[in-house]
């Protein structure tokens, strides 16, 4: 890319899966997906798009049809501003999801996204946002070679360890969080991004750092911004500020100083610690009124279970506390109300209070901030930066409760230092947390990625039609699906033969020259597409004609000498014949009983720099490959390249070389004499396991899908 290309019509798409998103009125703390994030991107994409340097802003998102949600979560399309907008592709269940649930439909929002793009354009930056977005970020960015960055905002491997550390059970944890699934795009993410982007010193010297693909020299320190429009001292009064009466209702001296806090019921938030901190305190009573603000709701007994329990363990500690009359807790606030709630409490002169047992970043301490409301906040995460760049309050040990007490009687009985903190947090914001700097600072590392990075792959779309003439497409593994029953295949041939409508392919891990013998000694038709070598070559028509640009791109940042030595030299690893072995595939058998599993293989490839694919088959055999090397990534691409809609593709396999092809929105047939580690998938969307073995199974999904004729897609959804 020149220089020009990336100053004057830069196309950035961002990712954010999870959540309710909208323009308007966004619901935040509606859930525990509907919080920081989704301001954050939302911000972030209003702010890019009012850069000179910026033609258009798209935000990727999930399409929601529920009727327990607003129906702005359905449109395909909302403006942001003139040249910023919301998409939203429909992926999984109509309904909504928690973030948790959305993993086995990430693929097929992958392939939803192809679609889009290729209607609509390549970007020339992808970035997503938490690991889902990270996953399918990193996964476009493979495929279509556009630079990736990613924002994790939380991480992980850093939950993992605070649950464990207080005495969570692992099995229970992982039922819950989807850890293993998390903190595996998480790695992704890290090995494919360009740029990191972090709120926080600490975020990148703690939580990051103890992944295997961390690199310090790709994280940036970009703080997110405030709407310094909405945020600031001064504002409508009295009657015009509605929350004032909301939360004035709760108070027998409505004219006390408020002692604020914002936040959704979660238990990290520390609530609860404010309230008995408050509660065995007479000075701070005597002195103060204490608002929660809580998220909204209208039926407490309607809400998740684990929000329901803090919000009636804090009603039950006001009771014990006998606090009523001095505590509000309001059901409910728009977003337009949070800038006069932090205001109300400024002109109280109150304190704004975040006890989080931990914060990865803090935009409420912004917001107070910049409104000139005096901040004390926990001492682990985000608020160590904000605290030491505004100077507007103090850090607290948010398990220290006299240290607590002492903070906020220390904020609400010296006015002198009150005043100071309140003038330096407006000042303090705006130096350092505007959404404008944030997206010149951003723009200018994106401006460094892009002078170095070549155009996309598929900018330029082939020729259509090197393919013959067919409007479908069956793609099958060779080896132990097409082969093992004789009269199978020969009816699976005769049904290739019949409809001349159907295109054939073989994606397998075998090389070039096996295959052929195999199609010559089985009597096969010439398939249509060959896509060999464990998806590290393809091949097109009777001619073999190869695929230019995959070969072009399968190569990147391959070290095939590095892989073997390190891994020829691991126990219970025994070198395949040459015959196996290609230039982008090493292919070794296994003795599981002694060898490294495949995720401390992984792990060794990633502390040893060595950016590969690991491909595990049948429990014995793995095939380490380029990083975009892969069934998965070579299916894509072909039907990228050739404008194939997926749903005419029909993907059949036995074993784990076959697994990346049968996710996503193509029709999966698993033969019924799979390998046990493709029973993972049993319960995915549009994957079906078939019954009869081998060719006999295929035959099966294809009558399955009715795939000669008027094609159904019975299984296109799951339950969560």
């Amino acid at each position: 890319m020149t220089q020009a290309r990336i100053s004057h019509n830069a196309k950035v798409t961002l990712i954010s899966l999870h959540g309710l998103i909208r323009a308007n009125d966004p619901e935040l703390g509606r859930d525990a997906d509907t919080g920081g994030q989704i301001k954050y991107v939302l911000e972030l994409a209003r702010e890019l798009g009012k850069q000179e340097n910026v033609a258009e802003v798209e935000l990727l998102t999930r399409q929601v049809f529920d009727n327990r949600v607003s129906s702005d979560y359905s449109q395909v399309e909302e403006r942001i501003s003139e040249n910023v907008k919301i998409v939203r592709l429909p992926f999984g269940p109509k309904r909504y999801l928690r973030k948790e649930a959305l993993w086995p439909f990430i693929e097929v929002f992958i392939d939803q996204a192809l679609s889009h793009f290729r209607r609509n354009g390549l970007p020339d930056i992808i970035h997503g946002h938490y690991a889902d977005a990270g996953y399918a970020g990193a996964y476009l960015s493979r495929l279509l070679h556009i630079p990736f960055v990613f924002t994790g905002h939380s991480l992980g491997r850093v939950k993992r360890e605070r649950l464990l550390a207080g005495k969570a059970n692992p099995e229970s944890i992982e039922k819950t969080y989807n850890l293993t699934s998390r903190i595996e795009a998480e790695e992704f993410a890290l090995e494919t991004a360009a740029m990191v982007v972090t709120s926080t010193n600490q975020e990148v010297e703690q939580q990051y750092s103890v992944y295997d693909h961390y690199m310090r020299e790709r994280m940036e320190v970009i703080p997110p911004g405030v709407d310094l429009d909405k945020f600031m001292p001064d504002g409508p009064s009295g009657s015009d500020r509605p929350i004032v009466e909301s939360v004035n209702r709760f108070y027998r001296e409505p004219d006390k100083p408020i002692i604020l806090t914002m936040a959704r019921p979660d238990e990290r938030k520390n609530l609860d610690m404010l309230v008995r901190v408050y509660g065995e305190s007479p000075e701070l009573q005597k002195l103060a009124n204490l608002c929660l603000v809580m998220g909204s709701r209208d039926d407490l007994r309607e809400l998740p279970k684990s929000q329901r329990k803090v919000i009636s363990n804090i009603i039950n500690l006001i009771d014990v506390y006998d606090l009523y009359g001095k505590v509000a807790y309001p059901k409910s606030h728009a977003p337009s109300d949070v800038p006069d709630l932090y205001r109300y409490a400024r002109e109280t002169g109150g304190v704004f209070i975040n006890p989080a047992l931990t914060e990865p970043f803090g935009l409420t301490l912004l917001e107070a901030a910049a409104t000139g409301l005096p901040v004390l906040a926990t001492n682990d995460g985000g608020p160590r930066d904000i605290i030491a760049n505004c100077h507007n309050g103090v850090l607290i040990d948010p398990l220290d409760q006299k240290a607590i007490e002492h903070a906020l009687l220390r904020a609400l009985t010296e006015p002198d230092q009150w005043k100071e903190w309140s003038e330096h947090g407006v000042s303090g914001a705006r130096e350092h947390y505007s959404w404008g700097t944030h997206a010149r600072r951003y723009l200018r590392d994106l401006s460094d990625i892009l002078q170095t990075s070549p155009p996309p792959a598929l900018t330029v779309n082939a020729p259509r039609r090197q393919i013959p003439n067919f409007d479908r497409l069956i793609i099958t593994d060779l080896d132990n699906t097409l082969t093992g029953d004789q009269d199978a295949l020969k009816d699976f041939v005769e049904l290739i033969k019949e409809n001349e409508h159907v295109g054939f392919g073989i994606a397998t891990g075998r090389p070039l020259h096996s295959v052929l013998n195999m199609v010559r000694e089985l009597e096969l038709p010439m398939p249509d597409l060959l896509d060999t070598a464990v998806g590290t070559e393809l091949y097109y028509g009777k001619g073999l004609v190869p695929d230019k640009s995959w070969r072009n791109q399968i190569g990147y940042q391959w070290n095939r000498k590095a892989v073997r030595e390190l891994l020829d030299e691991q126990p219970g690893f025994y070198l395949q014949s040459d015959d196996n072995q290609t230039e982008f595939k090493v292919s070794y058998e296994i003795d599981a009983e002694v060898a490294p599993s495949l995720t401390e293989i992984k792990r060794l490839l990633r502390q040893a720099g060595i950016k590969a694919n690991v491909v595990m088959s049948l429990g014995m055999y793995l095939d380490v490959i380029p990083v975009r090397g892969g069934s998965e990534y070579s299916m894509r691409h072909l039907l990228y390249r050739w404008g194939f809609a997926p749903e005419k593709v029909l993907v059949g396999g036995d074993c784990g070389n076959d697994e990346g092809m049968l996710k996503g929105r193509t029709l999966g047939v698993v033969v019924g004499n799979h390998s046990p580690e493709l029973n993972k998938l049993k319960k995915w969307p549009r994957i079906y396991f078939a019954e009869a073995n081998h060719a006999r199974g295929i035959i099966e999904g294809i009558q399955y899908y009715q795939f000669l004729d008027n094609i159904v897609i019975p299984n296109d959804s799951i339950d969560e």
